[in-house]
């Protein structure tokens, strides 16, 4: 069975003041696109997990943490974590920490929760 890791950050720790995040975006908004995400990649036959991060030191972690306890196909790392400029530094530490603790495993990136399916579909089959 296809195994997808989706990495994104906590609703609640979003800085929704930021304007590189699209405008009447809240945590509310997201947890609803998560639930799609989760539905669409089950749909697809994919047994899916989801690794919510804060926005510090503690994410890398956390991720590695996730990514010990299984193995992925893909890593799917939100749009969230990779769009807002002031995100790159947490945005590079997720990726090395993929690099580092899963080197063999597909990356890809969503542009919202709700196209985490189709991020990952193009790097997995089924």
């Amino acid at each position: 069975m296809t195994q997808v890791l989706f990495v994104g950050q906590e609703p609640e720790t979003v800085d929704f003041s930021d304007p590189a995040l699209p405008p009447g975006f809240n945590a509310e908004k997201i947890h609803a696109g998560i639930r799609i995400a989760m539905d669409q990649m089950k749909a697809r036959g994919w047994d899916a997990d989801l690794c919510l991060v804060k926005p510090d030191k503690s994410a890398v972690a956390a991720l590695e943490n996730r990514l010990a306890a299984g193995h992925y196909d893909c890593v799917v790392i939100g749009g969230g974590i990779r769009m807002p400029p002031k995100s790159l530094p947490l945005f590079e530490m997720l990726i090395n920490a993929v690099h580092k603790a899963a080197p063999g495993t597909a990356i890809a990136f969503n542009t919202r929760p709700e196209d985490t399916a189709e991020a990952a579909g193009r790097w997995v089959k089924g």
